[in-house]
């Protein structure tokens, strides 16, 4: 039970940038900051579930740490996240802050 992911626990944020909102206008792709256990099966349940679209295709990519300097040493700025990002059916759409 301890493993286990809740279905509104795997999408963090949904992700609002140029490419993003330029793939959401052109492809009908969302794109989700997602939990870094969950997987392709997992994302587009949790989906469908929260939103009620029908998801036709998941791609998942890891986004690397982002590394800081301080003189000579180095350290970790920003840590390493999983981006999702989920085509939804032709003629559906998520409505994410709702406006």
């Amino acid at each position: 039970m301890s493993g286990e992911i809740h279905l509104y626990d795997i999408i963090r944020r949904p992700v609002i940038t140029e490419k993003s909102e330029m793939l959401t206008d052109e492809q009908n792709v969302y794109v989700f900051e997602v939990d870094m256990r969950a997987n392709k099966p997992m994302i587009k349940e949790a989906v469908e579930e929260v939103f009620d679209v029908d998801v036709l295709r998941v791609r998942t990519a890891i986004m690397p740490a982002k590394m800081g300097r301080r003189l000579r040493t180095t350290y970790i700025r920003k840590k390493q996240w999983k981006k999702a990002y989920v085509t939804v059916a032709p003629g559906q759409s998520i409505d994410l802050f709702g406006v």
